[in-house]
């Protein structure tokens, strides 16, 4: 059976949290609602964006949440258009993929970015031929309901048993569970330890190295 790694996209592989909060700034102002604290956005990301919003405003309309959303993507492909998205890999992915693949696991990615924005992220960094299933929220609900993980086990051929789920929040850990895969939580990206221990993370990690280990625990 095959083993498969599923990464986490924005605080996981990648720190993007600087484009998401100034993406969210400008699509409030652009609706004339006062700018969310940066921490606030933070404990979204990983949500598809309409659930991202009405988490933010869990006042407004249903027709209200779409809208932002909408407008939320034309912002940041705005900011992309003017060299202003930057979402550098996190120290020690690089090294952490390729020490997974000389392992014999298969890669994968879960996220609530768009198909297009994960496709532009991956290709930028060199990184998208590594990974035999990419699930994001163009086809999927939102995390933590677990159609990604599975859409993703079915593609690559791997058993919930032989496979885990690698990302910063309490969101996909709660997807990890709810998949029966094996949830590794990670202390670099926008949720804190005692998130993600209280979502039920199997482990928690500080580095990617660490996620190598793990690896190797399983048979």
């Amino acid at each position: 059976m095959n083993r498969l790694a599923i990464f986490d996209c924005d605080g996981t592989l990648v720190d993007s949290q600087a484009n998401i909060c100034l993406a969210m700034e400008e699509c409030f102002a652009r609706a004339k609602l006062d700018p969310p604290a940066r921490e606030r956005t933070r404990r979204v990301v990983g949500l598809s964006l309409v659930e991202a919003m009405r988490a933010m405003l869990p006042e407004a309309e249903a027709d209200f949440h779409l809208a932002l959303a909408e407008d939320y993507k034309i912002v940041f492909q705005g900011l992309r258009g003017r060299g202003l998205v930057h979402e550098p890999l996190y120290d020690g992915i690089t090294e952490l993929i390729a020490a997974l693949d000389e392992a014999g696991w298969l890669l994968g990615v879960a996220t609530g970015k768009s198909d297009r924005g994960l496709r532009l992220c991956l290709e930028h960094h060199g990184l998208h031929a590594r990974f035999v299933t990419l699930q994001t929220a163009d086809r999927h609900p939102s995390k933590p309901h677990p159609s990604m993980i599975e859409a993703a086990l079915a593609e690559a051929g791997a058993a919930p048993e032989s496979a885990m789920m690698i990302g910063d929040t309490s969101f996909d850990i709660m997807m990890a569970r709810a998949a029966s895969v094996r949830g590794v939580g990670v202390t670099w990206g926008y949720h804190d330890r005692e998130t993600l221990k209280e979502a039920g993370a199997d482990h928690i990690v500080g580095e990617p190295a660490a996620i190598a280990a793990i690896a190797r625990s399983f048979s």
